[in-house]
């Protein structure tokens, strides 16, 4: 089975854990009354479970909610740090590794140069 990973749209990761006996509905209804974000708009919202053993992925598609689940049997997934905004933005390259069982929060890519000529 194929993840729902779209590489032209937004992650936003709920940084708080969530009752994972909510659906669909009920994600959608916190992605827009506790994150202040659109339910229907071209993006993946990320929830996990007290224990962080299991992910949630919430996403509009065409006439429906989605609701994509993994769960873990012996490890856990590292959650980025909290912010002030309650979520977190990520790249789809950030979450695959998130899914993966990657720490996201000690992975720094190499800097970004800028140079204005070759000579």
């Amino acid at each position: 089975m194929m993840r729902p990973l779209s590489v032209d749209w937004a992650v936003y990761l709920c940084e708080q854990p969530v009752d994972f006996r909510k659906g669909a509905a009920s994600l959608a209804v916190l992605v827009e009354a506790q994150l202040s974000l659109n339910p229907f708009a071209d993006c993946l919202y990320v929830f996990r479970n007290r224990s962080a053993t299991a992910i949630k992925l919430l996403y509009w598609e065409r006439n429906g909610f989605c609701l994509w689940q993994k769960r873990l049997e012996k490890a856990r997934f590292f959650w980025p740090k909290p912010s002030e905004s309650g979520t977190v933005t990520l790249s789809v390259q950030q979450l695959n590794w998130l899914l993966e069982g990657y720490d996201i929060n000690r992975m720094k890519p190499h800097p970004v140069l800028d140079y204005q000529s070759v000579l």
